[in-house]
């Protein structure tokens, strides 16, 4: 008969493949938030947001049609940007990708101003419709129309924009960026050529132990060439010698 607790697994053994971590994650949610902001501020540029009549007394009232373009020039930019910034959350992670989430909320908090000058009416409209609109000194302004579909279409791009940014600033380590091909190949021969001697360090250090379970996993095909191409040898078992 085994003595007690001869066959009681290691708690550590049980624990291994739960405490594994998984696989990164790639921020789909905020580049899909980003994406739909971007084409939701395109939009509002390209529609008409204020409409204005205007008579100089000599000539028929004519009709002015100020679309989010003209009324806030930084719509078109800010959309582009917004792009880019999925680009750049792709390609980084860590405190950079916090970074571009700050960056993309203060663009967002940007992009809601001309929502609420309209809203709470301190933009003054008519008077900054007719100098947009470069009407002359004897020109006056009789109606001013402003078509509130896409002053909320802009409120709502911003407040994705917003969402995405928070969303960002939050991002937990375990996120992925890019795949490692499109890296500089001078940084990757450098950092697979520093896993191979962290391979053999490793491997030294594991000599000694009798569960071959701690044995870490082989390096990629792709790691070894690249250490071969940095001038490292992965076959070799004693990386600091030197003849």
């Amino acid at each position: 008969m085994s003595a007690p607790g001869a066959d009681t697994p290691d708690p550590g053994d049980l624990a291994g493949p739960a405490a594994a971590p998984g696989p990164r994650r790639y921020p789909v949610g905020p580049a899909a938030l980003l994406a739909v902001a971007a084409a939701l501020l395109w939009a509002s540029s390209r529609l008409t947001w204020v409409t204005m009549v205007s008579s100089d007394g000599l000539t028929e009232p004519r009709t002015h049609a100020l679309d989010g373009g003209v009324w806030f020039g930084a719509l078109t930019p800010l959309a582009l940007v917004l792009l880019a910034a999925i680009a750049a959350m792709f390609a980084t992670r860590g405190w950079l990708r916090r970074v571009v989430g700050v960056v993309v909320a203060l663009l967002a908090a940007v992009s809601a101003v001309p929502w609420f000058a309209l809203v709470s009416g301190h933009s003054r409209t008519a008077e900054r419709a007719a100098r947009l609109a470069d009407l002359p000194a004897r020109a006056r302004v009789d109606h001013v129309t402003t078509s509130w579909l896409p002053v909320w279409l802009s409120l709502a791009g911003a407040l994705a924009a917003f969402v995405a940014g928070a969303l960002l600033a939050r991002m937990p380590e375990t996120t992925a960026r890019l795949s490692g091909k499109y890296e500089n190949p001078v940084f990757r021969r450098a950092a697979a050529a520093e896993r191979v001697a962290g391979q053999h360090n490793r491997g030294e250090e594991q000599s000694v132990r009798t569960d071959p379970s701690e044995a870490d996993q082989p390096l990629s095909e792709r790691v070894l060439w690249d250490a071969l191409d940095a001038g490292a040898d992965p076959t070799d078992d004693d990386p600091g010698r030197r003849r």
